[in-house]
């Protein structure tokens, strides 16, 4: 099966995509003489909104987590609607069908999808807005609209007529909306494909942004929330006699997560919520650990419901059974949690049945429907309001801390901000789930693969997620499963296993799991044939020019096959993960036992480019957060209890530490491809082939840390 062709099915939420198509889709549900907001803000379509005092704003569907959709979902609608990105202001989209990302199925942000979604979409909004602009000024100055020209928010005429985009806003509004309208050929682009700064800088740098823990409402008080030490307890009992005393705390209420105080300050709530006394019924999850999870994920692997992920090539059994050589290994990731800098928060305001909700979220319509949900009231009684996200990676797809800060806002009567603290953050994650890998294949006597077969167990967060059918094949747990090489007898196979602990889409998703199984057994293989790994790879490339192309790339700019200091290794890794193309190459040493990464080589083919300049910082990001998976992060448990509470005891990845980035983009008029986490899963492969070279030691089990190293 083609997995990226069944994602949308998994994810589709009950906010169904316009059934008109994909133009049609960006006409808001009112009719075009309905279309007046105000008075003075005129909405051509549900993206663009034209004031008559020429202010434009970009109503942007996807959140803006530091990865930059702000700066690039504008520049695309600045293209085709001819103004400058500085004429642009956003604003975050409310939740609405019209908005729904077309490759998850709703309106959410995730899986490197935003500019891949919004690539010609919103391309076609800003072309439909300067057409019916044009159409307005022709019909105002009877003349042929082929006459006009649009530019820097102004239509011009043939005889020195010219009008604002503000002045022609109202008359345009009421225009048809045009189904097909002319798209600029990409040669003729003036923003598009070049460097531009970012449009939040300024407001991040002066304060003026507003993330979820800077929300302010009149009358609001603050919470702070007793969780279960072990995830999905619920409350037994509690004595809260000394809290309700503490100066501030102005109530004490239980929810189904837990035990929450409010206060007139955070400190006041979390003060008083440490001295509750509560006995906990810890549930099921109390008896697992991190060990307990691999063994039976492994056992799984050996004993469970095979699926499979792709359709079987050629005869593997026989094609092993006549190889002059067979190579097996078993790779192992462990759980891992999110960390965003921000922790979770949410502030709610219930008034009756009507609710009001301004955050930090991936997933708008979800958000919007789980309050729905667990309040009794209509969605359309919801009004949400997306800020920036510090940070994100999969977390804030979640929705329980929004519910949670709802509930206790009902409860208390009041506008209520919840905030929790570090610790919460880190012991109540949805982490990314343990994976076993199991590969086996059979070299002929040149020590070429002629046999192939793969199986990867894990634990499907869209069977928790999205209530995806337990017998169907999750696809994003297949990313990256069937690597890029020309193997003749192939065979890819699944098993989804629930350990019992709620597991999260993580940045990579499975890209980081499959991606380190295959590219470390890659260079096992071409160990076991005594050739180089660069060169064993590009032999298996015949006929794939986009992974040949960035494999070379990545090679000569790093320096492969050349002299090295004394003490240093390099490795190299490929893979495609959301259309785009990369190879790496790490640079490392070890210095008292540990693992130093002095270089990384990116090699990416992401197709036609937005904005370089945030792609190069993208995956950067990309790959110090791989690095810290890498060589330092996993969550372990004991008696079902997260024992990693803070960055202490999962440290980021330090300035000090963080390497030289090198970086070679490959020009390409492909359409757009993923960039804001394939670099993530491709890092731990290219280190772990670095130490493998340089130590002779093979590490299957992440993270690559001193103790690995001495048992391997």
């Amino acid at each position: 099966m083609h997995t990226d062709t069944t994602r949308r099915s998994f994810l589709k939420s009950s906010s169904a995509l316009a059934s008109s198509g994909l133009v049609m889709g960006f006409v808001l549900p009112s009719a075009p003489g309905q279309a007046l907001a105000a008075g003075t803000v005129h909405t051509p379509n549900a993206w663009v909104h034209i004031a008559d005092n020429n202010a434009i704003t970009l109503q942007v569907a996807r959140s803006e987590m530091g990865q930059g959709v702000y700066t690039s979902m504008s520049m695309l609608i600045a293209e085709e609607l001819g103004v400058e990105l500085s004429q642009i202001t956003v604003e975050a989209a409310p939740p609405a069908a019209v908005y729904t990302n077309a490759l998850l199925g709703a309106q959410i942000t995730g899986g490197s999808t935003s500019v891949r979604d919004g690539w010609e979409k919103l391309r076609i909004a800003g072309a439909q807005v300067r057409e019916m602009l044009v159409a307005a000024a022709a019909a105002e100055w009877r003349v042929d609209a082929s006459s006009l020209r649009a530019s820097k928010g102004m239509v011009f005429g043939p005889n020195g007529q010219k009008a604002s985009y503000g002045q022609l806003a109202a008359a345009a509004s009421l225009l048809p909306v045009p189904e097909k309208p002319q798209l600029k050929d990409p040669k003729d682009f003036v923003l598009v494909g070049k460097r531009a700064k970012r449009v939040d800088t300024a407001a991040k740098i002066n304060g003026t942004a507003e993330y979820g823990i800077d929300v302010k409402l009149p009358g609001m008080v603050y919470a702070a929330l007793a969780q279960c030490p072990v995830i999905g307890g619920t409350v037994k009992s509690f004595n809260a006699s000394q809290a309700k005393g503490m100066p501030g705390v102005i109530d004490v209420v239980a929810i189904r997560d837990g035990v929450a105080v409010v206060a007139n300050s955070w400190w006041r709530a979390r003060k008083a919520r440490d001295t509750i006394t509560i006995e906990w019924d810890e549930g099921p999850v109390a008896a697992l650990s991190d060990a307990s999870m691999i063994a039976a994920t492994r056992d799984a692997a050996l004993h469970g419901k095979v699926l499979e992920i792709a359709k079987p090539q050629g005869n593997v059994a026989a094609a092993m059974q006549s190889a002059s050589k067979v190579v097996e290994a078993e790779y192992i990731q462990p759980l891992q949690a999110h960390g965003p800098l921000e922790p979770m928060n949410f502030t709610a305001h219930v008034d009756g049945d009507k609710v009001l909700l301004i955050g930090p979220t991936q997933f708008q319509q979800g958000a919007q429907g789980a309050v729905a949900a667990a309040l009794g009231v209509k969605p359309e009684q919801i009004t949400l309001k997306t800020t920036f996200l510090g940070g994100g990676f999969g977390r804030r797809l979640e929705l329980d801390f929004i519910v949670q800060a709802a509930q206790i806002s009902k409860a208390v009567g009041k506008p209520v901000k919840l905030l929790w603290t570090r610790e919460d953050d880190f012991t109540h994650d949805f982490y990314r789930p343990v994976a076993i890998n199991q590969l086996k294949a059979g070299l002929d006597a040149a020590g070429k693969p002629v046999a192939l077969h793969f199986k990867v167990a894990s634990q499907s967060v869209t069977q928790r997620a999205f209530g995806l059918p337990k017998d169907m094949v999750d696809p994003f747990m297949a990313e990256a499963s069937v690597p890029g090489y020309n193997i003749p007898n192939t065979q890819f196979d699944l098993v989804i296993f629930d350990t019992g602990l709620r597991a999260g889409y993580w940045r990579g998703v499975s890209h980081n799991m499959n991606a380190f199984a295959n590219e470390s057994f890659v260079d096992e293989m071409a160990k076991a044939a005594g050739q180089d790994p660069y060169a064993y790879r590009m032999a298996l490339l015949e006929g794939k020019p986009r992974f040949a192309n960035v494999l070379k790339l990545a090679a000569d700019k790093s320096g492969w096959g050349q002299p090295l200091t004394k003490g240093r290794a390099r490795g190299i890794a490929l893979m495609e993960g959301y259309g785009s193309y990369l190879a790496q190459v790490a640079e490392i040493s070890l210095q008292d036992g540990a693992v130093r990464v002095h270089r990384v080589t990116v090699a990416v083919d992401a197709g036609h480019l937005i904005n370089p300049d945030t792609v190069e910082a993208q995956i950067q990001s990309s790959v110090m957060f791989g690095m810290g998976a890498a060589l330092k992060h996993q969550i372990t448990l004991d008696k079902g209890r997260v024992q990693q509470e803070n960055y202490h005891t999962f440290a980021p990845v330090r300035m000090f530490e963080a390497p030289k980035i090198d970086i070679v983009l490959v020009p390409s008029t492909e359409s757009p491809g993923g960039l804001g986490e394939p670099a993530t899963a491709l890092i731990g492969p290219a280190i772990a082939n670095a130490v493998a070279s340089l130590t002779g030691k093979r590490i299957r089990r992440l993270p690559i840390q001193s103790e690995a190293l001495q048992q391997a």
